[in-house]
């Protein structure tokens, strides 16, 4: 497969998502990202905006396998990864696989359920592998987490801990649609029945798992120049000493800002990075990354703003 083709299949996953989807073309955008770079994304946004359909939709036009837990205060590590259940009726214990073993999972409201259970997905997100009794069993290698949380409500929620933000390429936050987006919504889904799902818009699959292997090892050879990989690290490191940020951003961070990028040109039909791919990337690559400064802090000041002003101070290769 050439970066052409790779184009084409992007373009063909937007408009199968988009049969049910009004709007929220920078999330599927992401989620398209993240997906080509090996990587993980986590949607922040109030109820209703379409968080769940959309994950639901992307992997029915990917043709992934689909799994999802929803997150609750008494959910349990077990319930994710799974567990070896003793079977009374012989004596022997069966082992029970848990939903991560799927293509892509969707995590929903992942903030609703406690720290030792977030904890559970930290393994199978870094190193696709999971473990329990002391065996460790390999994940698909597509395998993809799409996190959703509400930032609404803070009763019963528990944050994220920095170590599992940092395992995700990307965290998005999604905005109400504006009124003609919005009026569409209202005649598309206001009518039929109460729940609808991929297949009542008939989205079908335009890839298999031949294909996004072959994609996914088409954006692998996307080339980046040494100009652009020291850009990268000259941007991480800015975090770092910015009077705006407390905690800057980890090394980690520009190692998945250059897959992220990579995976951006091969969807734009170029087979090497420029500045802009990273340019574009570093708001939702670096936001969940940083921490704001006392003085920032005070301020009311965004991270968004800080990271864009960063982007904008840091000298980009010509």
């Amino acid at each position: 497969m050439d970066i052409t083709e790779v184009q084409t299949l992007a373009e063909a996953i937007r408009r199968e998502t988009a049969k049910a989807i009004t709007g929220q073309a920078d999330m599927i955008d992401l989620m398209l990202t993240a997906l080509f770079a090996r990587g993980h994304i986590l949607l922040e946004g109030p109820p209703g905006t379409a968080k769940t359909l959309t994950a639901r939709c992307f992997s029915v036009a990917l043709g992934l396998d689909y799994g999802r837990i929803q997150f609750t205060p008494d959910l349990m590590p077990g319930d994710i990864i799974g567990s070896n259940i003793y079977n009374l009726q012989t004596g022997s214990f069966t082992q029970t696989k848990g939903p991560v073993f799927c293509d892509l999972l969707l995590a929903d409201e992942i903030n609703r359920t406690p720290p030792k259970t977030q904890a559970a997905l930290l393994e199978a997100m870094q190193e696709r592998s999971v473990t329990f009794d002391g065996e460790t069993h390999q994940l698909s290698p597509r395998f993809t987490v799409i996190a959703t949380q509400n930032p609404i409500e803070h009763q019963g929620v528990y944050p994220l801990p920095e170590a599992q933000l940092d395992r995700f390429l990307f965290k998005h936050v999604l905005a109400y649609p504006d009124e003609a987006e919005e009026r569409s919504i209202v005649l598309a889904h206001g009518g039929g029945a109460a729940s609808q799902g991929p297949a009542d818009y008939g989205i079908t699959a335009q890839a298999d798992a031949a294909k996004l292997a072959e994609a996914l090892d088409t954006v692998e050879r996307v080339t980046m120049v040494d100009e652009v990989a020291d850009y990268i690290v000259r941007l991480v490191r800015a975090t770092r000493t910015s009077a705006d940020i407390g905690i800057g951003a980890s090394p980690r961070s520009g190692a998945m800002l250059a897959r992220g990028a990579r995976a951006r040109a091969a969807l734009e039909g170029r087979d090497y990075v420029i500045p802009d791919d990273v340019k574009t990337l570093a708001v939702p690559a670096l936001r969940h990354r940083v921490t704001l400064s006392p003085t920032a802090q005070i301020d009311a000041r965004d991270v968004e703003t800080i990271v864009h002003e960063l982007v904008e101070a840091t000298e980009a290769p010509r």
